[in-house]
C-alpha cells in the first residue's frame, strides 16, 4: 500500500502510533451475510494469492500456482481482493473462485477503477450491475466491498458519490475508504457524508499507515470493519501497531459495543511478511482477545 507509506525505517521513529478514541456512529442495518450475533469475528489476510515467495513456505514446494488459491483460503481468513478493481469478473468466474474456499473464509473485493477513478460515479449503472452480479456469486463467501476514492477526491465532489451511495443494495456490505485530508477535517460537505455514511449502513475503512495518521479517522459508521495495515516488514512498530488493535477490539465489546466483524488486511513489500505480520497478529489476539485467528502454520 503506497498511501501514507514512509521509505525508510528511521521515519519510523518517535510516531505516536496511539489509536485515537472511537466514535460509535452506526445504526441497526440487516446485511446479507451477518455473522452470528455474540463475540467479535476476526479474520485477517493479505492483498493476493499469487506469491511466489510464499512457495514452500505458505504453499507446498512444488504445488503449481493454479492451487494456490484454495492454499491460501485454507490459511487465512480473507482476502483484500483487488483484482476486482482492474477487471470486472463474470459471476462464473468468482464462483468458481468461491468453491475453491472453505466456509469460514470471506473475499473484500475493491470497486473498479471504472466507476471510482475513471467515470467517478456518473454514467455507472452498467458496470456496476456487473461489478454486483459477479460479487454476488460468491454467496457465503462475499464480505465487504470496498469502495477507494482517489487521492484527489475531496468532500466539495460529494454530489455524484452521495447519489451513487444512495443507488447501492441496502443487503449487500459496503464500506469507502477516504483518502483526501479534507474527508478528516470536519468541514460541512465531508459531514454531510459521514452522516449518510451511518444512515446507509456504509462502513468507513481504517487506513492504518505510518505517513498519514488522520487516515485513522476511529468513526464507526458500522459494526464491521476493514483495516488497512501498512506493515513494515516485521519492524517493531507493527508489533505495537497490531497490540493496540487487538486492546481495541476488546474495549469496545467491555464497552458494551462490539464489532460483529473485524478483518484486518494487511499490506507489506511485495506480501514477502504478510504470513509473519498475520501470525504476530493472532499470537496478539490469543493474548488480548482468547480467541484464535486462522493463519498460515509455516513450513
Amino acid at each position: 500500500m503506497k498511501f501514507g507509506k514512509l521509505n525508510t525505517h528511521q521515519e519510523l521513529e518517535g510516531i505516536d502510533w496511539t489509536l485515537p478514541k472511537c466514535h460509535i456512529e452506526w445504526k441497526t442495518i440487516e446485511h446479507k451475510n451477518n455473522p452470528s450475533q455474540g463475540s467479535t469475528v476476526v479474520r485477517t489476510g493479505g492483498t493476493m494469492w499469487t506469491v511466489r515467495s510464499w512457495r514452500g513456505k505458505v504453499y507446498p514446494q512444488k504445488d503449481p500456482m493454479r492451487t494456490w488459491a484454495g492454499h491460501y483460503g485454507k490459511q487465512f481468513g480473507s482476502l483484500e481482493f483487488n483484482a476486482t478493481h482492474y477487471r470486472i469478473y463474470a459471476p462464473e468466474k468468482m464462483a468458481a473462485w468461491a468453491d475453491e474456499m472453505p466456509d469460514d473464509f470471506i473475499f473484500c473485493p475493491k470497486f473498479p477503477a471504472i466507476i471510482s477513478h475513471y467515470r467517478r460515479f456518473g454514467n455507472c449503472e452498467g458496470p456496476t450491475d456487473d461489478f454486483i452480479a459477479g460479487i454476488s456469486a460468491l454467496g457465503n463467501k462475499l464480505g465487504t466491498a470496498f469502495l477507494q476514492l482517489p487521492p484527489h477526491y475531496a468532500p466539495k465532489h460529494s454530489a455524484k458519490l452521495g447519489a451513487y451511495l444512495k443507488s447501492w443494495p441496502r443487503d449487500l456490505k459496503m464500506a469507502i475508504e477516504f483518502r483526501h485530508p479534507d474527508w478528516f477535517a470536519g468541514g460541512k460537505d465531508a459531514e454531510a457524508m459521514w452522516t449518510l455514511l451511518s444512515e446507509l449502513g456504509i462502513g468507513a475503512v481504517i487506513s492504518d499507515t505510518a505517513g498519514r495518521r488522520d487516515a485513522l479517522h476511529m468513526r464507526l459508521t458500522t459494526k464491521f470493519l476493514i483495516v488497512r495495515f501498512g506493515g513494515y516488514d516485521g519492524h517493531k512498530s507493527d508489533e505495537e501497531r497490531l497490540m493496540l488493535w487487538t486492546k481495541r477490539i476488546s474495549e469496545l465489546t467491555k464497552n458494551g459495543t462490539p464489532l460483529e466483524s473485524f478483518d484486518l488486511l494487511v499490506h507489506t513489500t511485495d506480501s514477502v511478511q504478510t504470513p509473519q505480520t498475520c501470525i504476530k497478529f493472532s499470537e496478539l489476539c490469543k493474548v488480548h482477545l482468547k480467541i484464535d485467528v486462522k493463519v498460515p502454520i509455516l513450513n
